[in-house]
């Protein structure tokens, strides 16, 4: 995977040196920027999405751990690039990935980017796997993606899904949602949690029924006034519900 990057160096031979090893052995970094001090990094970490940060500890006008503590819900990783080894405590108790000593090591560079990668292929593999909507039967609720997380919701505050292509709307009493999710995915993790698939376009939840209108298929009245029709092939499993 890519990793988003940034070097924090005051001393320009030393951001060209690691500029150039990151070039040549670490193909999967990204460098979005260069800073020589706090401020400049701060302005970077704030303009950018980024996965990680190599960080010199001593720069002027403050260090990296006074950068540090102005990032508010640090999402990046921090490998530290110093010419001093008895900062690496105080870079452990800051959470740093990896310490780097000068003169940089080829090796141990490629072996701190490895180690960003992988932490970063997990959380994204655990985020993936919370932020796809799924039913859990424990607590009743499913997760909506969102561009800046998801939204837990209660499966009872469904009223009915609508299918758009490859996305499904998701309406509730006084909102809607649309999720990039198919109808069938959502009619899979709800079937346990009384809805139904009245129509290849509808999925309905049955306690939001009001009302049912006889017909072919017929035709049924939701809690918030919305008539949906339902296909003759649909019909005999809606009815069931009501047995």
């Amino acid at each position: 995977m890519k990793i988003r990057a940034i070097i924090v160096e005051d001393e320009q031979i030393s951001r060209d040196i690691l500029r150039n090893y990151i070039a040549k052995y670490c193909p999967n970094v990204e460098l979005l920027g260069e800073a020589s001090n706090i401020e400049d990094a701060q302005k970077l970490i704030e303009k950018h999405e980024l996965d990680l940060v190599f960080l010199d500890v001593e720069m002027p006008f403050g260090n990296a751990f006074d950068l540090l503590e102005k990032v508010e819900n640090r999402t990046f990783e921090v490998v530290f690039v110093t010419a001093y080894d008895h900062y690496a405590i105080e870079a452990l108790n800051n959470q740093a990935t990896y310490y780097l000593l000068k003169p940089i090591s080829i090796d141990e560079l490629i072996k701190a980017v490895g180690l960003v990668t992988e932490i970063k292929e997990k959380e994204n593999e655990l985020e993936n796997a919370i932020l796809t909507p799924k039913a859990t039967a424990i607590n009743g609720k499913i997760t909506i993606p969102q561009q800046d997380g998801f939204e837990v919701v209660n499966i009872h505050d469904i009223v009915f899904c609508k299918a758009d292509d490859n996305y499904t709307e998701v309406y509730f009493k006084d909102s809607k949602k649309l999720v990039s999710k198919t109808l069938k995915y959502f009619e899979d993790i709800l079937k346990d949690n009384s809805f139904a698939r009245i129509h290849k376009s509808f999925l309905v939840n049955v306690n939001e029924i009001t009302k049912y209108k006889k017909g072919k298929g017929g035709s049924v009245i939701l809690s918030n006034g919305k008539e949906i029709m339902v296909s003759s092939s649909k019909k005999a499993n809606l009815l069931s519900f009501f047995k």
